[in-house]
């Protein structure tokens, strides 16, 4: 998808100096690109062998949305601090511009066991390697990482031992 390169706008020195921030969010302002990269990433078999999807804050919820529509399987929410109620599995996690933590409701991982992990962007890998060690504490298995866009330079997938798919490689 060549033109997801031309959709993806890079800002410098954003959220801090030093930092380039790759936005995707122009891709969902082009319905039929937006529409194509989700029928892509949804026919994975990351997905398929998933019983269930793990978005991660907060873009990772618009590609998770919509491929959890696509394939008819439930979605739950890896949350920054303070965005969900109930009871709480927390992590912190290392970013390539500061420290965060994540948060997934305790009962929304009671009814499966396998999981896709999705998010617009792979850098260093501290947030999916938050989730995955949530997943993982709690006895469940990772069937790989969805991404749109991946930082390689940062050689984030290096950190998984599991598969990552990304559809726009950037330095």
């Amino acid at each position: 998808m060549e033109i997801l390169n031309e959709l993806i706008s890079t800002y410098k020195d954003h959220p801090k100096e030093g930092i380039d921030f790759k936005d995707v969010l122009e891709i969902v302002q082009h319905p039929i690109v937006f529409k194509e990269l989700i029928l892509k990433m949804a026919s994975s078999k990351i997905v398929s062998n998933a019983e269930a999807l793990i978005s991660i804050d907060a873009r990772g919820f618009i590609f998770g949305s919509a491929i959890s529509f696509q394939v008819s399987k439930p979605m739950i929410f890896a949350r920054k601090p303070g965005k969900l109620p109930g009871e709480l599995i927390k992590k912190k996690y290392t970013l390539e511009y500061g420290e965060n933590s994540l948060s997934i409701q305790k009962k929304s991982l009671n009814n499966f066991y396998s999981f896709a992990i999705i998010d617009d962007l792979l850098a260093t890998g501290g947030t999916v390697n938050c989730v995955s060690n949530i997943l993982k504490d709690n006895g469940k298995k990772i069937t790989g990482l969805l991404t749109v866009v991946e930082l390689i330079e940062l050689e984030g997938r290096s950190k998984f031992d599991f598969p990552v798919e990304s559809w726009l490689k950037c330095k």
